[in-house]
Order: C-alpha cells, then structure tokens, then sequence
C-alpha cells in the first residue's frame, strides 16, 4: 500500500507501511514499529537497477549515483525495512527472498507512477502513450505486423515497444510491471493474471508440393522427424516448443537452416530445402506464393488457445485498453466474416 506525501511534486516520496509490523485487519498492533517506511523514487530506481543488474557499482553508474551514496542509500532501504534485502558477496550481489518481494512492489510502484505521469500529460494535450508489450514468437513475426501499422495510424502519439519473450517468461513480466499486456498461446501458467482469450491457431506440417509428404491429409510431428526440416531461431517461442517436444521424444529434428521470420521459413520449404512446422495463419498466407502444401498434425499440442495477459484490464490506460479491444475485435471480424 502507498500514498503520495511531502511537497506536491509529482510523487517525489512515497510511505509504505511494512506489513510485518501490522495486524490481520492491516493496522498497526501495539508495541509495533511505528514509523513507515520514507524513500524516494530514486531510491526503488536502484534498487530494480542493482537487482536487474546484480552490481551495485554498475546500478550506481546507471542511476548516476557515487558508488558512497548507492550503498548508502541501500543501506538505509534496509535498515528501514528491518530486514537485509541484498547478499554481499565477491562478485556483485544477491537478492534475499524479502529483496525479491520488494523488487516485486519496487516495479510495479514505478510502473504505477508513470501511468499517473502519462493520464496527468493526457488532460494537457502532451501525452506520447508508451505501452511495452510482451509477446511471442508468432505474435512478433507474425500477426502484430498485421496489425500494428492500423492501430499505430489510429493513435499517433502513443509508441508500441515489442519485445520478443518466450511464453513461460511473459507472464512473469506482466507481473512484474515490465510489460503492461502479454500475449501467449498454448498452456502457460498465467500465475494470477487477467488472462483475455482472442483467438485460436493450429500448428500444421508445411512442404513443398513435390515432397512425399504432399499427399497427406495428417501426419503425426514424430513421423517427420527423420526428413530434413526448416527450424526457426534458437532462442524463439516455437523453437524452444518443439525442442521439449523432441526431448520427450527421445529425437531432434534434423535442422538444415533456422531463421527469423515464418514467411522465410515457407520461402525455403516452398524451395524444397526441408519440411517445417509453421502456424497455420502464416502458411495460409504463404501458401500459394510459395507453393506449399499443407498437412494437419494429429498431435494434441498443435491447437493453440492465445491470450492477452494483464494485472487489471478495468485498470489498463486508455491506449493500452485500445490496443486490447484492437486485437479482440480483429479476431472477432475475422470469425465472423465467413458467416456473413
């Protein structure tokens, strides 16, 4: 819980109370510690900064900050929480479990300021929206280049950062108030989260029309896994996917060549360089150019269910709310049109 005091900048400090000094209704009990916890936002910056960074010297360097007054002001973070947040040690530091729970509030804190800066800018007409989303693989090179450059149109002042994350890591970065909206797909543990169902994709098998594979109407993944295949980067969502998916096999895929983008990846299957397991959106949408052939997999894991993660929607700033009804009413027209 926190509360805006002092001078009427904008949340220059902020009082927390510690929850280890309060009752079961959230007051304090008698004999407690009774003063709260005073710092200010330069203070939680170097914290998240010696966290993320696990150097105080290198965190004082980005908050520029002496190394003295860094340590200083860390000290003083602990001294009034009663509890030591960060392990010393030869090579940088640590977080304790109490230092990861007040990065946790630390973030969101900061995140939450901004959001009051950026609505205060709205009513003088100043406001540049920044909305960071995470997102996967398919999102990425797929669907949101699609999307965004309307969306972008429409809302000039307010500028998108997209980054790439893999699916278990985006829920923690919504979480954490790295990212105001996650979007996953498949069976991810939303830990908590506001989870928004938008739409439905299937994995399919891609070849070019003169493999012997063309003919099939449906394969199973294990079934490919002896013919030369088309992988995206090391690193990507759908790549780290089917690698567990080998690994529980007991086989590998036999890579020829791993790109960045799923249009490439159809690009070289269409060629005849390999087989490859794409999105259906983006092998539909490559089908014909590249002369591809397409082969429904039997395997339970290729449907896959995509959410928009977020803390609170009824919460989300005005631009952030737009970008979710965005994607949901594209999704939606697109269900709908075959219908009409």
């Amino acid at each position: 819980m926190a509360r805006i005091v002092g001078r009427p900048t904008l949340a220059r400090n902020l009082r927390f109370r510690n929850p280890a000094f309060c009752n079961a209704e959230g007051w304090w009990h008698a004999g407690a510690y009774h003063h709260c916890m005073l710092f200010d936002l330069t203070d939680l910056r170097l914290f998240v900064a010696t966290a993320e960074l696990g150097n105080l010297t290198r965190a004082a360097e980005r908050q520029h900050l002496s190394l003295a007054a860094a340590s200083a002001r860390i000290k003083a973070l602990e001294t009034q929480a009663g509890l030591q947040l960060l392990q010393r040690e030869a090579r940088g530091v640590r977080l304790l479990p109490p230092g990861e729970a007040f990065l946790h509030h630390a973030r969101l804190v900061l995140h939450q300021t901004e959001q009051l800066r950026a609505d205060l800018l709205e009513y003088g007409g100043g406001l540049r929206g920044h909305l960071r989303v995470f997102a996967n693989t398919t999102a990425v090179t797929d669907f949101l280049p699609e999307i965004l450059p309307g969306f972008l149109a429409r809302n000039p002042r307010i500028n998108v950062d997209l980054q790439e994350k893999p699916n278990a890591q985006i829920p923690r970065g919504v979480l954490d108030g790295r990212a105001d909206i996650g979007i996953v797909a498949g069976r991810v543990d939303t830990l908590g989260l506001e989870a928004i169902h938008f739409s439905t994709d299937r994995l399919v098998l891609a070849t070019s029309r003169k493999h012997r594979f063309a003919r099939r109407k449906k394969i199973s993944f294990a079934e490919t896994l002896d013919e030369d295949a088309i992988g995206m980067q090391q690193g990507s969502t759908l790549q780290t996917f089917l690698s567990q998916i080998t690994d529980n096999l007991g086989k590998r895929q036999k890579l020829r060549i791993q790109l960045g983008s799923f249009d490439a990846m159809c690009r070289m299957i269409g060629n005849g360089v390999g087989i490859g397991v794409v999105p259906e959106s983006a092998a539909r949408r490559n089908q014909e150019s590249m002369q591809l052939a397409l082969i429904d997999l039997d395997d339970a894991w290729c449907v896959r269910e995509r959410y928009l993660l977020v803390r609170d929607r009824a919460a989300l700033p005005i631009y952030a709310q737009a970008l979710v009804d965005t994607l949901c009413q594209h999704y939606a027209e697109q269900q709908a049109a075959p219908e009409s």
